[in-house]
């Protein structure tokens, strides 16, 4: 090990471990998927093979600048984990914490609006269509109860 490596790097965010490759280490931003991870890589020239733990703070802060405007390093509209932002109006990819506020602020307004979504979220329901007759059970509810079960 040389005294340039970093055993912890932060980047948008979040610690990650010095050993894992750039391709992979990035995906653990919330937020940033495999696929923006490789965009990302190439677009600034990057082996995704290099050790996190060996990059210099200039890399970091590219990656860095990246992550917080893709549209401006030249990504498409549809690259974006936010288009269309309700609140600004604006084209967004939001990483770490904000993403998990929009995403609450979100669940909030369907409730408040009192939407098929809002009113599932609020019951602890299945939201997007699945059967709920057999999954989807809290507590300690297995298999069905029959009253023959029940006498014997």
């Amino acid at each position: 090990m040389s005294e340039d490596y970093k055993h912890i790097v932060r980047i948008g965010g979040s610690d990650i471990d010095g050993q894992e490759s750039l391709l992979q280490g990035l995906t653990h931003i919330m937020g940033v998927g495999l696929r923006m991870s490789r965009t990302i890589l190439a677009h600034l020239g990057m082996d995704p093979n290099d050790r996190l733990g060996y990059i210099s703070d200039e890399n970091i802060k590219a990656v860095e600048t990246v992550l917080r405007d893709p549209l401006a390093a030249g990504f498409p509209d549809w690259f974006l984990n936010r288009p269309r932002d309700r609140m600004s109006g604006r084209m967004l990819h939001l990483t770490g914490s904000d993403l998990d506020f929009a995403s609450r602020n979100d669940i909030d307004r369907l409730r408040r609006i009192k939407s098929w979504r809002g009113t599932r979220h609020a019951a602890g329901l299945k939201v997007r269509g699945q059967h709920t007759r057999t999954t989807g059970r809290g507590g300690v509810a297995v298999g069905v109860s029959r009253k023959e079960v029940k006498a014997a």
